[in-house]
């Protein structure tokens, strides 16, 4: 970042080590870099009580991804970064009351997510006063007052936005976008916008349904496994262990991926002998290096050659039965698909002939296919038409619908599935705002809101007042940073709910307040009985979760009972919603659900089932396409060719390791090699060799986007990095400052943080001023 010296600027992490990429993930080292904090930050008897409970059935849910827990569940039943999480939440450590006098605001822009991560736990409600530069203890009656009056003196309830963050529990949703439509507006993004909304949007519109179409152990039952843009081995480690049992099954496992990812190539298990004293399981049959944007090529070539196969032995190779009951649009799919250019093809997925044919032949001759996907397709542009190409190739030999096949997105937030369930959407069907309606007899507004990106722009033009946020770091998390903030700057009034600090209670509007709330894993007493909330994981299951250790702090309050308090201070008795009796019994929130959501009809006596239930899924269950002709929809999409100016690379964000979202647990990504730094751009060899540079130089990334002046992130060090020709690859959130907020996928609104198209510069004199996008350290 920028010194304020006016040479080049200093390096932000002076200690910064890169070394070599590892071949495999967890085994002893996972164990070690998940208990090591633990320890250290809770002491012995508080880790074990959490470390007894996550994910268990009388436990708490694990935060940090929604990957759904298998039937017969280990007495330790997380991974590395589920357990540093738990570490982040559950510290006993807490933000002093003089820290609000002794740091403003300002001098806090100049700390990164790490540091502020690092203060503890939040446990009184602040606010900063218009004018002010500090924040300042408030109690919670003056802060749901101010919130109030705010409120209800807009012109327009559409002049607010309430943002959702995925670690939002189903009955804190429900209720939330209760209150926001009783309110008056659908203005609801969330952080589905940001990640999985192409996913949604491409199911929906080709099998009725924007979810999973697999159970947890159909990944045991497939003959094939195909892995696109993901690593487990960071982002959901306990998949690995799935992915191991489809290999011991016999099945074969596929890693189409920009860069090698050290848990898709060997994972050392760490609850089993193998994985502790031996070299564990390979997971990854087949490595296929695609270039970033190639995935829909991918696919349309794999799917040619399969329909090629039909045509030479007639009958023999798509499932006819299948496809002539179920689907339509196979014909236009097979004519378009008659015109493919090969040389297109290779061009868009840097593949050639024979890996392409490879796949093609591992996906004929498997009986059962699983397909899953995660952020390194939602987050292109042609992102939808590409999920549109999975559910074709799936749908192509009938791999949906039957044991060990379907299509299978994995979620990042713990219930981001579930908060879409429960309503929170800008753009929620007719079907759910009429049940709603019925329910609580107020009228429902009909018109959409906005989602994540067209609240940012709302900001912009002044159509924005007030912005509140449950949970979540919005300013940390969306594209374009530095006009995400002066965009939230502009704001009157913006409104967290929050357990730590982080970059969004930095950048405020005029006026702001910081709540802060339970976190999942401590008990929720209300009227002194324990409450329990529940989750939706990644393949509609749904269960409880329960509070293991006591609050951190007196005086907390949960989620549910500040929407709740909220409501009541904007609401009064408007519309005759029980509010109280909702935040003193979660029971009845549940009631409410039950007579609203499909699939809930039973919602108290369901959740208490050893396990939780599993929600209905037409196209898994019974072959039930909920599409307007009630059949599954293959789809014709024109191959668009990201092409890549010379001297130019594609750049895509990404996580290091030792991190969740925006949350920071180190500055170590040791799969990657890197340590003590996080200033990296990670280029291949012979890219670095055409540019003119060398491994270990100092570069400014510099994005471009037509009509727009250049983004720069500066003084960032060149790792030689085996990834795909013409891609690199930087962290996110300090690389978001390069995204542009114009630059989103088509149909879904998600920003393209997977095609960055950025050129490498010297890094460069810096001018005095301020450093450019957030930092981390």
């Amino acid at each position: 970042m920028a010194d304020g010296s006016g040479g080049p600027a200093a390096d932000p992490y002076p200690d910064l080590e890169v070394g070599r990429p590892k071949d495999w993930a967890v085994g002893v080292p996972g164990i070690l870099h998940s208990m090591e904090p633990a320890l250290a930050r809770m002491g012995l008897s508080r880790t074990a009580r959490l470390a007894l409970a996550i994910n268990q059935e009388d436990g708490f849910d694990c935060m940090s991804c929604a990957w759904p827990d298998p039937g017969h569940r280990n007495a330790l039943e997380f991974c590395e970064n589920g357990m540093k999480a738990t570490t982040w939440e559950a510290t006993p450590i807490t933000v002093p009351r003089a820290f609000w006098a002794e740091h403003s605001l300002t001098s806090l822009l100049d700390r990164g997510e790490y540091w502020l991560g690092q203060q503890g736990r939040l446990t009184e409600p602040v606010h900063k006063p218009a004018g002010s530069d500090h924040y300042e203890p408030i109690s919670w009656d003056d802060a749901f007052r101010i919130i109030a009056d705010r409120l209800n003196a807009l012109d327009s309830p559409d002049r607010a936005a309430f943002y959702t963050s995925g670690r939002t529990a189903n009955e804190t949703a429900f209720l939330y976008q209760l209150l926001v439509r009783a309110f008056g507006t659908n203005n609801l993004p969330d952080c589905s916008n940001l990640c999985h909304e192409s996913t949604g949007t491409a199911l929906l519109s080709t099998i009725g349904i924007g979810k999973s179409t697999v159970h947890y152990d159909d990944f045991a039952k497939a003959d094939l496994v195909i892995v696109m843009g993901q690593n487990p081995g960071t982002n959901h480690p306990r998949m690995l262990t799935a992915l191991e049992e489809t290999k011991r099954a016999g099945g074969r496992v596929v890693s189409v991926n920009v860069l090698p990812e050290a848990g898709l190539i060997r994972y050392r298990n760490p609850q089993k002998v193998r994985g502790i004293l031996g070299r564990g399981a390979a997971i990854a049959d087949r490595f296929l290096q695609i270039r970033s944007g190639g995935d829909m090529a991918l696919l349309q070539a794999v799917s040619r050659r399969v329909l090629d196969a039909e045509a030479a032995a007639p009958g023999t190779v798509l499932d006819h039965a299948f496809l002539e009951r179920h689907t339509i649009g196979l014909e236009a799919f097979r004519d378009h698909l008659a015109h493919l250019d090969e040389a297109a093809v290779l061009a868009a997925t840097g593949l050639d002939v024979a890996e392409i044919d490879a796949l093609a032949a591992d996906y004929l001759a498997a009986d059962r296919v699983v397909i899953t996907w995660a952020m390194g397709l939602t987050q292109h542009r042609k992102a939808v038409p590409t999920i549109r190409e999975i559910v074709n190739l799936l749908l192509l030999r009938g791999n949906i619908g039957r044991p060990g096949a379907g299509a299978s997105p994995i979620r990042g937030h713990s219930n981001v599935q579930g908060d879409r369930t429960m309503g929170i959407w800008e753009r929620m069907p007719e079907r759910f705002l009429a049940a709603l309606e019925a329910e609580f007899g107020f009228p429902v507004p009909r018109a959409h809101g906005v989602d994540a990106v067209q609240a940012v722009q709302g900001l912009q033009r002044g159509e924005i007042d007030v912005f509140v946020s449950m949970g979540g770091n919005f300013v940390g998390a969306i594209s374009d940073t530095d006009a995400a903030e002066r965009a939230m700057r502009g704001a009157k009034l913006t409104v967290q709910v929050s357990t730590k600090l982080n970059r969004s209670h930095v950048v405020t509007g005029e006026e702001a307040i910081i709540l802060p709330t339970l976190g999942r894993t401590e008990v929720d007493l209300q009227d002194g009985r324990p409450q329990f909330v529940s989750v939706e994981d990644s393949v509609c299951a749904v269960h409880a979760s329960h509070g293991a250790v006591p609050p951190v702090a007196a005086g907390l309050l949960s989620e549910v009972a500040i929407v709740c308090r909220l409501a009541e201070a904007t609401l009064g008795d408007r519309h005759g919603i029980p509010w109280r009796a909702f935040a003193r019994d979660y029971d009845l929130i549940r009631e409410r659900i039950a007579r609203v959501v499909p699939g809930f009809e039973s919602f108290n006596e369901d959740v208490r089932r050893k396990g939780g239930f599993v929600l209905p899924n037409g196209p898994r269950d019974e072959r039930r396409f909920d599409t307007p002709t009630g059949r599954a929809v293959i789809t014709v999409n024109e191959l668009e060719h990201l092409e890549r100016p010379a001297g130019r690379l594609i750049l895509q964000t990404l996580r290091s390791h030792d991190q969740f979202n925006t949350t920071i647990y180190s500055l170590d990504d040791r799969y990657r090699g890197i340590r003590k730094g996080r200033d990296v751009v990670f280029v291949h060899p012979d890219d670095l060799a055409e540019l003119g540079l060398d491994d270990g130089d100092r570069v400014d990334v510099v994005s471009e986007w037509p009509g727009e002046a250049d983004r720069r992130l500066p003084n960032q060090r060149v790792v030689a990095y085996p990834t795909a020709r013409g891609c690199a690859a930087a962290y996110y959130p300090e690389a978001n400052v390069l995204v542009p907020l114009a630059s989103a996928a088509e149909e879904s609104n998600t920003p393209v943080s997977k095609a960055v198209i950025v050129r490498l510069e010297p890094a460069a004199a810096r001018a005095p001023g301020p450093p450019a996008g957030p930092r981390v350290s």
